[in-house]
């Protein structure tokens, strides 16, 4: 036996992305489903740590993570998701908190596979705000008090907030296809000069990714009532976009 066959070679340092389970233990958010799918997409070394959402502020401060936010008053904000990047300095790993800050530092540190395409970082930038701001709102009184149900199943904690429910809820949806039946009328303008599905035209990129995580937060939170009228829409536009992200859906 050679004198180095009980010798290990080290593995590599893994990048940790920390989450939070819902009533399953796929991954639902979409604002960390925008990171898995980077990670996915660069094909970067991660892991994932799964937070329970109570514990989440109590987590993210012993592991010495930023906030994410500020409240009005100057108090600090919480959120999910963190990364911890122990890759390039494991005596001093990266710890990073908010969405769009981890994006950017993510294409910054491993350029390789951009998901910015060269000159188009502020138009992906507004696009991504306006998938946050304007595109999404309609959805948040059908999808918060669902994301909300699903965490009361596995805390068991204060009453879950009150749901939308016949007219209302239909009402609700009409509201959230009109924010839809807008998008696809602009991407449509990619039919000539690309395949018409994905935003820049040919190749996915974060934009898409912004979208598609809101994609998965309806089929995850709502499979029947959502993503099952969803995915027709626009002549299946979103099921398409659905298919063309689905290689970067990996839950490591």
């Amino acid at each position: 036996m050679s004198r180095y066959s009980s010798r290990q070679t080290p593995s590599p340092p893994y990048i940790t992305l920390y989450d939070t389970p819902g009533h399953t233990p796929q991954p639902w958010a979409p604002n960390i489903w925008r990171i898995r799918f980077i990670l996915n997409y660069k094909r970067l070394r991660y892991r994932t740590v799964w937070v329970e959402f109570p514990d989440v502020e109590a987590t993210l401060r012993s592991i010495g993570a930023p906030p994410s936010s500020l409240r009005s008053d100057g108090r600090p904000v919480y959120t999910l998701p963190v990364i911890v990047d122990p890759t390039r300095n494991p005596l001093k790993p990266e710890i990073l908190a908010n969405t769009n800050h981890i994006a950017e530092y993510l294409e910054a540190a491993y350029p390789a596979r951009p998901v910015f395409p060269e000159g188009a970082r502020a138009v992906q930038t507004l696009f991504v705000h306006y998938i946050q701001e304007v595109f999404a709102k309609p959805l948040l009184p059908i999808m918060v008090p669902l994301s909300h149900q699903q965490l009361q199943l596995r805390h068991r904690g204060p009453q879950p907030l009150p749901q939308l429910s016949g007219p209302q809820r239909e009402q609700a949806w009409s509201a959230v296809k009109e924010q839809f039946d807008f998008l696809a009328m602009v991407l449509d303008k990619n039919a000539g000069d690309g395949d018409g599905t994905v935003v820049m035209g040919r190749d996915v990129s974060y934009a898409d990714f912004a979208l598609c995580s809101v994609l998965i937060w309806i089929e995850r939170m709502a499979p029947h009532d959502g993503w099952a009228r969803v995915r027709t829409w626009n002549g299946g536009r979103w099921h398409r976009l659905w298919d063309r992200c689905r290689e970067y859906m990996d839950e490591f």
